[in-house]
């Protein structure tokens, strides 16, 4: 992720800004370009012309719910923008709590979508592959016992409405023992199942994964329930991102693609904001870093922990100073950076086809 600037006043923007408040602008994203722009309005009622990229363009159909702040080219026929295609199933709007929910998940689905595109990652939607990714969105059926699960099948991502209650998601997270348990790192992990299927099964690398997050024929639901029954091994942190990633190779997968997400998307904001990390006490160097590269662009996995490892130093530091939890809790192995490097050779076209 990264900061934006006003075309009109030169005003510091962030990604789901939709009014400058400088200027007063009226702001919409162009996620071709990336690059959140001033618009003045066109002759044709709803449409506007982008200070940033010539063209004209209306907003998204669902700015009207307040989910979205993204464009589309307004000769064109799309009604919904590159990210919001992908909805199958939205919530009952006439309950303001959905609403309101449903804008917290837009906000987190927008986020993973930035990177999607950052990547370059394949992005087919229902309309044009069957088994493309959709989501649906659902909130629990008390009345009738049903309480969604939040997963993923066959290109279909479901996300539990009640995810987007902070309450509830935070009992979730102890209930489970999770360190980390938000609604970008949901889209993020489950994302990771959906990009399995269309980079490492369909993408000819299926054996080449193998050899490094293992044998994912191994029966999924008993691999599950032994993870349940009897937790990680002792000595997991050695070899897996997470404690659920050891459950099987599918999750371990997964739980890996969602922190190469973390990474390059949050090194990406640390470069955008000029950060430089120095501290004095670090005679060694160490602790020192300064992010001079893009994330996103970089097929050097040492590059990026070489920078990452003193980040989270810092930023967990200024967290326990503010008496709340590390922001990335969590040990990265000589084993888990070889995965993780694995994931971006993946995403950049590196790994070769069996």
């Amino acid at each position: 992720m990264r900061l934006y600037k006003c075309q009109n006043c030169g005003q510091v923007l962030h990604f789901e800004n939709t009014l400058c408040v400088k200027c007063q602008a009226t702001l919409g994203y162009l996620p071709e370009a990336n690059v959140l722009s001033a618009l003045d309005p066109a002759e044709q009622q709803g449409d506007f012309t982008a200070k940033a990229q010539p063209g004209t363009y209306r907003f998204c159909d669902n700015v009207v719910n307040g989910a979205c702040n993204w464009l589309v080219p307004a000769e064109g026929p799309q009604r919904f923008c590159l990210a919001c295609r992908h909805n199958r199933t939205i919530p009952d709007l006439s309950d303001p709590v959905n609403g309101e929910r449903w804008q917290k998940i837009e906000v987190a689905k927008r986020r993973a979508f930035y990177s999607f595109i950052r990547l370059g990652l394949p992005l087919a939607n229902r309309e044009e592959d069957p088994q493309g990714l959709a989501f649906d969105f659902l909130a629990d059926a008390p009345e009738v016992g049903t309480q969604v699960m939040t997963g993923h099948d066959e290109g279909l991502i479901t996300l539990a409405l009640i995810e987007a209650d902070d309450a509830e998601r935070v009992k979730r997270r102890s209930a489970m023992g999770e360190p980390y348990r938000t609604l970008l790192g949901h889209f993020r992990h489950e994302s990771g199942h959906y990009f399995w299927d269309r980079l490492v099964r369909d993408g000819g690398r299926l054996e080449d994964c193998r050899a490094v997050f293992g044998d994912d024929s191994q029966d999924y639901e008993a691999a599950l329930q032994h993870h349940y029954d009897q937790g990680p091994p002792a000595d997991w942190q050695e070899h897996f991102v997470s404690a659920y990633a050891t459950a099987h190779p599918w999750e371990d997968f997964a739980e890996t693609w969602a922190h190469y997400l973390h990474i390059v998307d949050t090194l990406e904001m640390a470069r955008s904001l000029g950060m430089e990390i120095a501290p004095r006490a670090d005679q060694t160097g160490d602790l020192s870093t300064e992010v001079a590269f893009d994330p996103y662009r970089s097929t050097d996995i040492e590059a990026l922990m070489d920078a990452w490892v003193p980040l989270t130093v810092a930023v967990n530091s200024l967290n326990r100073s503010m008496g709340i939890p590390d922001l990335y809790p969590f040990v990265l192995s000589p084993a888990v950076v070889a995965k993780l490097g694995f994931i971006q050779s993946l995403t950049h076209g590196g790994v070769p086809r069996a």
